[in-house]
């Protein structure tokens, strides 16, 4: 398996971790459990450390890629500067969220706070990397490029 196999493979879990982390989480803080917490603050832990490992392949994947026929450039670049903030927005949300399983595990009063900040970091960070993922989607696939094609428009009929 190459770098590239694993970037296109592991890409998925920030994505998908951020929002499950941040939905569980929030489950957690409604129904004030401790248990559905630290599942929450796990998984968002996992969808940080995914998000490096994404980001570290991201390079040898566009090497693996850049002469191929139909890929540009620009949507590569756009892609790799956009990741490098969602990066920077899940180290952040990974951090954040270590530190309010280590509170919750300890039982501190500051819990709630805690958990309430790592569930709208988790949601900034979602909506960072799923843009980030989109960009890339449109590296290779041509189906989701926004073409400035004509549509028929049914209101001429009348």
């Amino acid at each position: 398996m190459t770098q590239t196999h694993i970037h296109l493979l592991i890409t998925h879990l920030p994505i998908f971790g951020s929002l499950l982390g941040g939905l569980v989480l929030a489950h957690g803080i409604g129904t004030k459990s401790i248990q559905t917490n630290i599942a929450g603050y796990y998984i968002l832990i996992l969808s940080s450390i995914g998000a490096g490992i994404a980001y570290l392949t991201g390079e040898a994947a566009e090497e693996s890629i850049e002469k191929l026929p139909g890929v540009i450039e620009s949507t590569i670049k756009q892609h790799e500067e956009f990741a490098l903030f969602a990066l920077i927005s899940l180290i952040i949300l990974g951090v954040v969220a270590l530190v309010g399983l280590i509170l919750t595990i300890r039982q501190s009063s500051f819990t709630r706070t805690i958990a309430i900040l790592v569930v709208l970091i988790s949601a900034f960070s979602f909506g960072l990397v799923a843009r980030t993922g989109y960009l890339g989607g449109q590296i290779r696939h041509t189906e989701i490029v926004n073409t400035n094609t004509n549509t028929i428009d049914n209101d001429d009929d009348d």
